[in-house]
């Protein structure tokens, strides 16, 4: 009889920590690196959201994990408002953050249901919903998306879906700005009985028609899951929530009380206000539209042709010749910007690179005077020898 231990396991290594060569690359620029490799804010979040952070009084005591009265009225309204849902206070859970959730649900669905092992999540989307699959001891199975980067239902094989603890859709989504047909996922989730998880966190940044969410279409067998890094250039902060399914959004909160999961007193008063607060998210998202746009036109001037996504803060480029890591290293050394290139999203992302157009207009700038500098100095070069070769 064989004694032999199991292999431990070894998390595979974090895809931004490839990009260190990259950075360094950048870095060397005068003026350093343009960091459009992550989707991390760099505008600051309103006056009225700090001060409420450093003036609530609520980090004394242990806040409830679930949120408190006062967040989850504040996050149903919110979302009742932006997309037309009629969802309740006790319909929402606070999260820290919404990056926890992605990863550790499969672990808390495979608690629940130890006969199902499989999570479904587009080909091309964040890590975190392989990652979080991988942490659970789960089979990680992407669904096929089309050529508008949209999840195709029919694509699913019945055989997964009967295995499934959950389905992950994104929409806008990450990386390619894809616009999901969410009222096709609820229903699929629910002839299914697979829960059906929506990933909204870009939903203000939605460029082609209104804000969309699951919760849309009701709340059976269906969750939300919500953040305020984005909308409110809170990532520091982390402050999220999920809801929707009355049975779910108990037995998660349940759960999540027991581990200790709960996002800070102060944190919770300060997303109350962010969520009263309209009017600093329409004028960040005019900056995302303007910044798009921007460098939409700096990628077409190195004959780099990167169209709008249908929402979100990303570019998703092809790279000339299918080579993204060589678009990577380019944008590295002659722009000084660094940039993520599109296998890190699913193999079928390896011809792309994904950038986030998060950085402030004067560096957006920069990156386009230096790519420039480059392109007149080659050109020159180009001269300089076709003028030595006629001598």
């Amino acid at each position: 009889m064989s004694t032999e231990l199991p292999a431990p396991y070894v998390p595979p290594p974090y895809p931004y920590d490839r990009l260190i060569p990259m950075r360094e690359l950048a870095a060397s620029h005068d003026g350093g690196a343009v960091d459009l490799s992550i989707g991390s804010p760099s505008d600051p979040p309103p006056a009225s959201i700090i001060r409420a952070l450093s003036e609530s009084n609520a980090e004394r005591g242990y806040p409830p994990s679930i949120g408190t009265p006062e967040f989850r009225e504040a996050a149903a309204t919110w979302l009742n408002s932006v997309a037309g849902t009629s969802i309740e206070a006790a319909d929402v859970a606070a999260t820290v953050g919404s990056k926890e959730v992605v990863a550790g649900m499969p672990h808390w669905l495979k608690l629940r249901r130890p006969d199902l092992d499989t999570i479904l999540f587009p080909a091309i989307s964040y890590p975190s919903y392989e990652m979080g699959a991988d942490l659970a001891n789960c089979r990680a199975v992407p669904v096929p998306v089309d050529d508008q980067w949209r999840i195709n239902l029919d694509a699913i094989d019945p055989a997964d879906a009967a295995r499934a603890l959950c389905l992950w859709v994104n929409t806008p989504g990450n990386p390619a700005g894809g616009i999901d047909d969410l009222e096709a996922a609820a229903a699929w989730g629910r002839a299914n009985g697979v829960p059906v998880l929506s990933d909204e966190c870009y939903i203000e940044f939605t460029w082609q028609g209104k804000p969309r969410s699951i919760l849309e279409h009701g709340n059976d067998g269906v969750l939300a899951v919500h953040s305020l890094s984005k909308r409110s250039n809170l990532a520091g902060a982390r402050a999220g929530f999920f809801a929707g399914d009355a049975d779910l959004v108990y037995y998660l909160s349940e759960v999540r009380k027991h581990s200790g999961m709960i996002p800070a007193g102060p944190v919770q008063s300060a997303s109350v206000v962010a969520f009263q607060d309209q009017t600093h998210v329409d004028d960040q998202r005019e900056l995302y539209r303007r910044r798009l746009t921007r460098m939409i036109d700096i990628l077409a001037n190195i004959g780099v042709e990167a169209p709008m996504p249908g929402g979100g803060f990303y570019l998703w480029a092809p790279a000339p010749d299918g080579d993204a890591w060589a678009l990577t290293e380019r944008l590295a050394r002659d722009g000084g910007a660094v940039v993520s290139p599109g296998e890190f999203y699913g193999v079928q992302g390896a011809g792309h690179v994904r950038i986030a157009v998060v950085q402030s207009d004067a560096a957006l700038d920069l990156v386009a005077e230096r790519l420039a500098a480059t392109q007149r100095s080659s050109v020159r070069g180009l001269r300089s020898g076709a003028e030595q070769r006629l001598a």
